[in-house]
């Protein structure tokens, strides 16, 4: 039976202005404490302690300054801090781009080509080794995190970029593999086993066929592992020293004798976050097709 329009039930005026009010107050809820992170950067100390708080001021750049002008001896005349930003922040910045980037590429390499095999192939117990690959993040980070300690400082690999790089690579793979798999599961074999008839060679059928029909959950996958690294901060801080540092650990690290700098704090977690909400701003629809992937099937 076809759904005419006088079949649809509609929302009453009261009942519209409710759910706008709702979504508004989420809205707001969601998006204040970054709009304060964000206003708290353009401040100097004394407005950024203020009462009440100011939400009209002249806005300045100095925090933004600080942190990259490396002005160690005067900010601790100020300030009396012992920074992790007092040789300049682009270190941090550098690192957490260097470990982020690697990562994610490794992962998603190694990833996919893991996940098309267990798709396609279906070697002797895909099953129970799809399930082990998953358990490995059951396991609490912390409870690996004295071992791992131990493993890097005998191998060398302690406050590395490339020690990093293949921490995370590891853990990332579990997701990238299960993600992948099931944009795999989802494409028609039939053009590829056309083309293994005509004698194409099988690592050919795979990136000339296959992966450019799993676009989309490349880019959703890529938007899940930016998450993962970008923000980890129990391995950064463990397993790095000063000149690996990643920008969380700074951020972390930053402390004072006679207090905190918020608004240089704020400008740090701006530039720190900017990218991220960038990234997943441009990758947003393809993060949702991602979490609902599967979830919803013709008949």
């Amino acid at each position: 039976m076809a759904i005419t329009s006088r079949m649809v039930r509609r929302r009453s005026p009261v009942k519209r202005a409710l759910l706008y009010l709702a979504v508004i107050v989420v809205c707001i809820v969601f998006i204040f404490p970054i709009f304060w992170m964000i206003a708290t950067a353009f401040k100097t100390r004394a407005q950024a302690f203020s009462w009440p708080p100011l939400f009209i001021w002249e806005p300045t750049l100095r925090n933004f300054i600080d942190i990259f002008l490396k002005r160690q001896t005067e900010i601790e005349a100020i300030t009396g801090w012992e920074l992790e930003l007092a040789t300049g922040a682009e270190i941090f910045f550098y690192n957490s781009a260097i470990v982020t980037s690697g990562s994610i590429i490794l992962a998603l390499i190694i990833g996919t080509l893991a996940a098309y095999s267990f798709s396609r192939y279906r070697p002797r117990g895909t099953d129970t080794l799809m399930f082990f690959i998953l358990s490995t993040r059951m396991l609490p980070a912390i409870v690996v995190a004295i071992p791992i300690y131990f493993f890097y400082k005998a191998l060398g690999l302690y406050s590395t970029h490339i020690g990093l790089i293949l921490l995370y690579t590891m853990f990332n793979l579990p997701f990238a593999v299960w993600m992948m798999k099931s944009f795999f599961d989802e494409i028609p074999r039939d053009i590829e086993q056309a083309a293994m008839v005509d004698g194409t060679r099988p690592i050919k059928i795979f990136y000339k066929i296959a992966l450019p029909q799993v676009v989309v959950g490349l880019a959703a996958t890529v938007g899940f592992l930016i998450i993962n690294v970008w923000n980890e901060f129990l391995f950064a801080m463990l397993l790095t020293e000063r000149s690996v540092r990643t920008v969380p650990v700074a951020i972390a690290s930053t402390r004072g004798e006679v207090g905190i700098n918020w608004g240089l704090i704020a400008a740090l977690e701006t530039l720190y976050v900017l990218p991220a909400i960038i990234l997943i701003f441009l990758l947003q629809k393809y993060l949702l097709r991602g979490m609902t992937f599967g979830t919803v099937r013709g008949v």
